[in-house]
């Protein structure tokens, strides 16, 4: 696996934590991570005045994992912040920073059980994240101790002030040793917040960010609400709906690219991938193909993305949400360019809506929702453009040879039963020949077919799952299937033609894992 971007690593990170910033797709820092993790890391007390959604939680996550005695069953490290919500969305990222350093995290919020919370402070945890009315709960219980904190972070403190919680911070303050690292992260920095870090925060360094303001006013912003195993179909589906004519589609890291791109080629589309592992002449040559029209959607990276000069960008499409508000801005920017509208669509996971909502705040924007497409929605899209297609075509006039056809067959036949039957001749031409060449080009080996199946190793299934699972729902053997190539999401497997058809025939009867399954031919790539 390759590593997060050269200015993480000159940060002096430990290999576990810039693996885990790759998998969190986190290919470079944040303006504000840039700026207060060689702080942090050197000691350094600091108030950031940045809002939610810059990216600053993982600005004072990974000094935090950095510097923690791993090995210690004491809390080392106090993270206040406002909210429950606010203390569970910490939490997790934290956990997910430190995945591979063995640190654990416990948030402590109101709402959740006293016992819960005190069997993970006995079990040991280094780091503990919550509201101050809890903690100070804990603190007269005796349940939480901080004589052992190294590190405090007040985040978010100008909403502490203002849910009245700043005698519950200052006596929090008072309990933990003296020669602690504290820091202190607020959007603004009223006059009681001032007096608070003067009094307990020692020679602080100040760090300002301010978000970018949204300058695509021309831009339509809308969201999908999907499951994480429903990506693909989702965006199958909203590619069919809007009619994209030029899009770029990002992913949150290089191994999500590829895998989207290569499922959307499976699926007919033409779709090239872009990220760091390219050379300077592949890259070209993707860029070259994009701009002329020869592929109609690019997969792409943050960092591949920046300096790309492509005009008429109709569509840009968050497959995963970026860390930090400005990263969304520079995508949908994109799109909507020199006076012409745009749509930028984003796919939300619900435990993504925290992270929605900060964003809307911080822009000022309303992100319109709207449901899902449905197969029956993408049909009768289908069958509108079939419709002007035929519309256009009387229009332009129709050749004396085929009116004569017509002519004709209307002495044995109905008009309009002709013209049905037309349209299905040319909606099923190249569809409906003889059974060999049915699938067309799939991918696969002389004489064998690729299907696709939306399941993957992030349903732990294995090779022998699929063979199991296609042999006891459609009663074929499973000497007879070919190569198996299973991604994070979904699964490509070959088979003769003959054995393709009687699968896909009795595709409502497989369960792979105990889950059903969709599955289609591999199309024709790009």
């Amino acid at each position: 696996m390759r590593l997060a971007s050269e200015l993480f690593k000159e940060m002096g990170l430990s290999m576990q934590v810039l693996k885990a910033l790759t998998e969190m797709g986190f290919e470079e820092p944040s303006p504000i991570q840039l700026k207060t993790v060689p702080l942090i890391m050197d000691g350094k007390d600091l108030i950031g005045q940045a809002q939610t959604g810059t990216g600053k939680t993982a600005a004072f996550g990974i000094p935090i994992i950095e510097k923690l005695d791993h090995r210690s069953k004491r809390v080392e490290a106090l993270v206040l912040v406002p909210t429950r919500e606010l203390a569970i969305q910490v939490a997790e990222e934290i956990t997910k920073i430190g995945r591979h350093a063995g640190v654990k995290v416990v948030p402590i919020y109101g709402g959740q059980s006293y016992d819960r919370q005190i069997r993970a402070l006995e079990h040991g945890a280094q780091v503990a994240i919550g509201t101050p009315g809890r903690v100070m709960d804990h603190i007269r219980r005796g349940t939480l101790h901080l004589d052992n904190v190294k590190i405090l972070v007040l985040d978010e403190a100008d909403e502490m002030l203002d849910m009245g919680f700043i005698e519950d911070v200052e006596f929090i303050l008072q309990q933990v040793p003296t020669d602690r690292q504290t820091l202190l992260f607020s959007a603004t920095v009223p006059e009681p917040i001032s007096r608070l870090a003067k009094r307990y925060l020692n020679s602080p360094e100040h760090i300002s960010i301010s978000p970018e303001r949204l300058t695509v006013p021309l831009t339509d912003q809308v969201y999908y609400e999907v499951r994480e195993h429903e990506k693909l179909d989702a965006v199958s589906r909203v590619l069919d709906m809007e009619g994209a004519e030029r899009t770029i589609v990002f992913c949150r890291t290089k191994k999500r690219v590829d895998e989207l791109a290569e499922g959307l080629q499976a699926r007919g589309y033409t779709a090239e991938a872009i990220h760091g592992d390219l050379n300077q002449v592949q890259r070209n040559r993707v860029m070259k193909r994009f701009k002329e029209g020869g592929s109609e959607m690019l997969i792409a990276t943050d960092v591949a993305a920046r300096g790309l000069d492509i005009d008429n960008v109709t569509h840009v499409i968050n497959y995963d949400l970026p860390q930090d508000t400005e990263s969304y801005v520079h995508r949908i920017g994109r799109t909507g360019r020199a006076g012409k509208s745009g749509t930028a669509i984003t796919l939300v996971t619900p435990k993504e809506f925290r992270q929605i909502r900060q964003m809307e705040r911080v822009l000022r924007v309303k992100l319109a929702r709207r449901p899902l497409p449905t197969p029956q929605d993408v049909a009768e899209k289908q069958r509108e453009g079939l419709k002007l297609r035929l519309a256009e075509e009387v229009e332009r006039g129709v050749l004396p040879e085929y009116q004569d056809l017509v002519m004709s067959l209307a002495e044995s036949y109905d008009s309009v039963d002709i013209a049905a039957a037309a349209v299905r001749l040319m909606v099923d031409k190249g569809r409906e020949p003889q059974l060999e060449h049915e699938f067309g080009e799939t991918g696969a080996e002389p004489g064998m077919v690729r299907l696709f199946l939306n399941l993957g190793r992030a349903d732990r299934v294995s090779p022998a799952d699929v063979v199991r699972g296609l042999a006891e729902g459609s009663g074929i053997s499973g000497s007879v299937l070919g190569l198996i190539d299973i991604y994070d999401r979904f699964t490509f497997v070959e088979m003769p033609h003959d054995v393709a058809s009687k699968v896909l025939a009795s595709v409502a009867d497989i369960h792979i894992r105990g889950k059903s399954v969709n599955m289609e031919p591999a199309r024709p790539r790009g």
